[in-house]
C-alpha cells in the first residue's frame, strides 16, 4: 500500500522512491497537500503529484522516466517551413497563467483534466516564487501553444503542454531546450513515456539512473537570466 502523508504540517519528507508500487507502477504516497514547499521537496526526490478529480492527492515515482537529452530536439524541414509560413514567435514566462489554462482545457480525446483548480493554483504560486516557468508560442498576439514545468537546478521537469495549432507543443519543446542550452546542458524530464514523446525520440531511463542524474543536476544552479520574461529566438538550423 502507498504511504499516507499528513494533510498539513511542517513534515515534508517522502518515502524513498524505491518503495513505489509496481502496480500501479510508481505510486508511492497519498495525501498531504499541494503547498509549494511540499511540491518542491517531491521533485527534488524524483516524485511528482498526479491525480484525477475525486481522488486524493497521489504522489508518483515511476520505474521508467522519459527524458530528452541535450541537443536532441531539432526542427525538421516541415517544421521550419511551418514556422516561416505562419510567422510564429516565442517567449518565456510572459503568459504562465494562460499556458497552464491552455494545458488544463478539455481535449478532443480527453474531456476531463488532471490539472484541477488546486493544481493550477499551486503551480501559479510556484511561478510567483520563481520556480515554475512557461514557454509560449504566439501567432501575432494569439497564444497557440506552450508548456510549463519546474526548474530543479539544471533539470527542467515538464508538467504539461498544449497545441492550438499543429505542432506548436513540439515547437515549444525545441525552444525550451535551446533556451536551456544557452545557459547549461539542456536536460528535460517529461515524467512518463507516451507515443507522442516517443515519436520525438524521448529516452526511457530507469528510476535508479534518473535519480542519479537528478541528484547531479539539482546541485547545479542555472542563471536567473534564463527565466527572465523575454522574447526568444528560434534557431531553425539554417
Amino acid at each position: 500500500m502507498p504511504i499516507y502523508l499528513p494533510e498539513v504540517g511542517p513534515e515534508l519528507t517522502f518515502p524513498s522512491p524505491n518503495q513505489a508500487l509496481q502496480e500501479p507502477d510508481g505510486l508511492l504516497a497519498m495525501g498531504g497537500d499541494l503547498a509549494p514547499a511540499r511540491i518542491l521537496a517531491a521533485y527534488q526526490q524524483g516524485i511528482f503529484p498526479w491525480f484525477a478529480r475525486g481522488e486524493p492527492i497521489l504522489w508518483w515515482s515511476p520505474s521508467i522516466r522519459a527524458l530528452f537529452q541535450p541537443g536532441q530536439l531539432t526542427l525538421n524541414r516541415t517544421l521550419r517551413k511551418q514556422c516561416r509560413r505562419l510567422g510564429y514567435r516565442f517567449s518565456v514566462n510572459q503568459a504562465f497563467a494562460e499556458v497552464i489554462a491552455g494545458c488544463a482545457a478539455p481535449r478532443v480525446k480527453q474531456q476531463d483534466t488532471w490539472i484541477l483548480p488546486a493544481m493550477q493554483q499551486a503551480y501559479l504560486e510556484l511561478h510567483r516564487q520563481g520556480q515554475a516557468h512557461s514557454i509560449e508560442v504566439w501567432q501575432q498576439d494569439e497564444l497557440v501553444g506552450g508548456l510549463y514545468g519546474l526548474a530543479i537546478g539544471q533539470l527542467f521537469c515538464g508538467e504539461s503542454m498544449f497545441n492550438r495549432q499543429p505542432n506548436t507543443a513540439r515547437l515549444a519543446l525545441v525552444v525550451l531546450q535551446q533556451q536551456l542550452e544557452r545557459y547549461q546542458a539542456g536536460w528535460i524530464d517529461c515524467q512518463l513515456p507516451n507515443p507522442y514523446l516517443e515519436q520525438l525520440g524521448v529516452m526511457p531511463m530507469p528510476r535508479s539512473d534518473y535519480l542519479q542524474l537528478l541528484h547531479r543536476l539539482a546541485a547545479e544552479n542555472i542563471p536567473a537570466a534564463c527565466w527572465q520574461p523575454q522574447s526568444l529566438e528560434l534557431n531553425d538550423g539554417t
